[in-house]
C-alpha cells in the first residue's frame, strides 16, 4: 500500500499536555495519561527526554500552551537535542503548524503517534487498508505547511505511511486515494458479510475479546487456543484479528476472535476506518472484555472500553467481565458477580471458571442425542449433517445416529428420537 522508510535513529522526544478545566476528560493531559504517552513512544521506537504539564484555564489559540509555555519548551529542546515534540492532547493544523515553526522540530500530537505504531504493526492487507484509510483522512486538513517539515525528517516517528512525495498529497490526489481506499473497504465487509451468514447457517456462536490495550487479550486467546500469537508486554502489540475455534465442552463449540486493542483519545479516524473489523462486535454471541487487574487505573480503562464498545454498536450484546493478571495481585479485592471471572491468562488458573462461564451463557439447549431414522427417511440424514453435528452413523434395522442437536431441529425430528431404556 504505501513504503515504510526504516528508522535508522531512535527519535529523542519531549512529551507535553495541557490540562483546562473547559477541557472534558479526554480532552485533558494528566500525569497518567502522560505516562501512557511515553509508553506510546518506546512502543513506537523513540525515548523520552522530559514532560512537561502546563496548566492553565483554557488553550491557546495560537500555540496550545501560551506562549511562555512554548518558550520554555523550545529551550527544552535546545538543551536537550531533541527532534520531536509530542503533545498528548489533540492538536488543531493550525497549532501544529505554529508549534512546529516556533520550536523548530516535528510536532504531533497523540493521534498521529498511535496512527505511526498503526502503521508499523499492521501485517496483513485489511490491517494496512485500515491504517492507510486513517492516516489520509487525517491528513488530509494538515496539508498547508505540513510537508516542509515531513520532508525534513524522512523516516522520524509520525511520517512512516502515505504521502511523503512533492504535491501528491494536495487535497484532490488524497481525495481520490480515501474513496479507493473506502471501496476496497467495503470489499471486505461484502466478504465478512458472507462469512458471517455462513456461521449462522451452521449455527457456529461468536465471542469477541474486547479490552485496552496491553490487558491480555492475545495471551488469553493463546491459553485458551494454543493459537500462538506474539503476546509482549507492549501496547498495541498485535493489530490484525485472530480467529480461532474453541471446544468449550463436548456439547458448545465457538469461534473467539481477539480484537485490535482500545485506548483513551483513540483517534476517531481509527475507529472509523477499523469499523469493517470491529463491526464483528455487533454480531458477537458474547464479548469477553478483558480487564487489567493488575493496572491502578483499570477502572478509568473499562469505561474507555465500554463507551467504544457502544459507540460502536454493541451495547447490547452480553458480555463477561474477565479480570486478568490476578497472579499480580496481593490481596486486593475485585468485583464479584455473574458476569464476571477473575484469571491469569498468564498461568492458567481460573480459566476452568471462564470456559464455565462462557458455556452457561451461551447454551443454545443443545443434547446430544440418538436418533433412529426409517429408511424412507433417509433425506433427514442430509438435513442432519445441514443442521448438527453428526457424531457417528450405523445401519441396521434403522438408520442410528447420533448427533448434537439444537433445540429446533429436534422439534422437527423429535419422533425419531430413542428413548433410553427404563
Amino acid at each position: 500500500m504505501f513504503d515504510k522508510t526504516q528508522v535508522t535513529e531512535i527519535d529523542r522526544a519531549i512529551l507535553a499536555g495541557l490540562c483546562a478545566p473547559c477541557l472534558t476528560r479526554e480532552e485533558n493531559a494528566t500525569d497518567e495519561s502522560l505516562e501512557e504517552l511515553s509508553a506510546l513512544l518506546d512502543t513506537a521506537g523513540g525515548t523520552c527526554l522530559a514532560a512537561v504539564l502546563q496548566n492553565r484555564s483554557a488553550p491557546d489559540p495560537r500555540t496550545f500552551v501560551g506562549e511562555g509555555k512554548a518558550e520554555e519548551i523550545r529551550e527544552l529542546v535546545q538543551r536537550l537535542g531533541a527532534d520531536i515534540v509530542i503533545f498528548d492532547n489533540p492538536l488543531s493544523p493550525s497549532q501544529q503548524r505554529v508549534l512546529t515553526e516556533e520550536l523548530g522540530v516535528t510536532v504531533m500530537d497523540r493521534s498521529a503517534l498511535i496512527l505511526d505504531i498503526f502503521a508499523k504493526r499492521a501485517r496483513t492487507s485489511e490491517g494496512r487498508l485500515q491504517v492507510a484509510l486513517a492516516q489520509y483522512k487525517y491528513l488530509l486538513p494538515r496539508l498547508t505547511g505540513m510537508w516542509k517539515h515531513l520532508e525534513r525528517q524522512e523516516g522520524a516517528i509520525g511520517t512512516r505511511g502515505p504521502g511523503e512525495t512533492q504535491m501528491e498529497t494536495d487535497r484532490r490526489i488524497i481525495n481520490r486515494k480515501i474513496a479507493k481506499l473506502e471501496e476496497e473497504l467495503k470489499d471486505v465487509r461484502r466478504v465478512r458479510a458472507t462469512q458471517r451468514e455462513r456461521r449462522e447457517k451452521n449455527e457456529v456462536p461468536v465471542v469477541a475479546i474486547v479490552g485496552y490495550t496491553n490487558a491480555g487479550k492475545s495471551t488469553l486467546l493463546n491459553a485458551l487456543t494454543g493459537a500462538g500469537i506474539p503476546a509482549n508486554n507492549r501496547l498495541f502489540d498485535t493489530l490484525d484479528t485472530t480467529t480461532r475455534t474453541l471446544e468449550i465442552s463436548d456439547t458448545c463449540t465457538v469461534l473467539i476472535s481477539d480484537t485490535v486493542g482500545f485506548i483513551s483519545k483513540l483517534p476517531h479516524q481509527l475507529v472509523d476506518a477499523f469499523k469493517a473489523t470491529l463491526e464483528e462486535l455487533t454480531f458477537a454471541d458474547l464479548l469477553l472484555h478483558v480487564i487489567d487487574a493488575s493496572d491502578p487505573n483499570w477502572r478509568e480503562q473499562a469505561a474507555v472500553v465500554d463507551r467504544l464498545v457502544q459507540e460502536l454498536g454493541a451495547a447490547e450484546t452480553p458480555r463477561l467481565e474477565v479480570f486478568n493478571k490476578c497472579d499480580r495481585l496481593a490481596g486486593d479485592i475485585l468485583p464479584h458477580g455473574e458476569d464476571m471471572v477473575s484469571i491469569s491468562a498468564k498461568t492458567g488458573a481460573g480459566l476452568d471458571d471462564l470456559r464455565r462461564a462462557i458455556e452457561k451463557r451461551l447454551d443454545a439447549g443443545i443434547r446430544r442425542v440418538e436418533l433412529r431414522l426409517p429408511y424412507d427417511k433417509g433425506g433427514l440424514l442430509d438435513q442432519l449433517y445441514r443442521e448438527a453435528k453428526v457424531e457417528k452413523v450405523e445401519y441396521g434395522e434403522t438408520i442410528q445416529v447420533t448427533a448434537l442437536c439444537a433445540p429446533k431441529t429436534l422439534g422437527r425430528l423429535g419422533e425419531y428420537v430413542a428413548v433410553p431404556e427404563g
